[in-house]
């Protein structure tokens, strides 16, 4: 019998535009995965993990947003209009994915695959995954993206 993976690349997922996405093409960069909302008070975060993103990114790190309106209904918005109020509000540019169900019995299989190291509580809870495609630590959502403790623990991955 196969032993299940322990990476993230064994996944699929559509992109915001409803591309699909191997996440097998994120192999050898570092990931922080993170499930994202309009609405909720820590949507300013999204300007930090684009400057998180553009400090790391020649040295193969990613940030992949997957927007969720499974907390407190925060996000209303679909497709283009969710990439919309990310890129006017905060410049977002690194990769949006259509919105999933992030927990319970519905949620996407890559959020049923991260869940087993930590369940999201909230919106903007963080997932650091190495080249890997293996979860190394996560961060809960009032962890800031360019706090010491997350930059610290990217740079020991690159």
């Amino acid at each position: 019998m196969r032993e299940p993976s322990k990476s993230i690349h064994q996944f699929k997922v559509k992109l915001i535009n409803g591309a699909e996405k191997s996440l097998i093409e994120y192999k050898n960069k570092v990931l922080l995965v993170v499930n994202i909302a309009s609405g909720c008070g820590f949507a300013p975060q999204l300007a930090e993990l684009q400057e998180l993103y553009d400090e790391f990114n020649s040295d193969h790190f990613e940030v992949l947003g997957f927007p969720s309106n499974d907390f407190g209904r925060q996000e209303p918005l679909e497709g283009y209009a969710i990439a919309d109020f990310c890129v006017l509000n905060h410049g977002v540019k690194f990769p949006l994915f259509e919105k999933i169900m992030v927990r319970g019995a519905t949620a996407h299989p890559l959020y049923q695959f991260l869940t087993k190291v930590s369940t999201p509580r909230w919106n903007f809870h963080k997932y650091l995954v190495n080249q890997n495609g293996e979860v190394v630590d996560y961060f809960f959502p009032f962890t800031k993206p360019k706090s010491s403790k997350v930059k610290k623990k990217i740079q020991k991955l690159l």
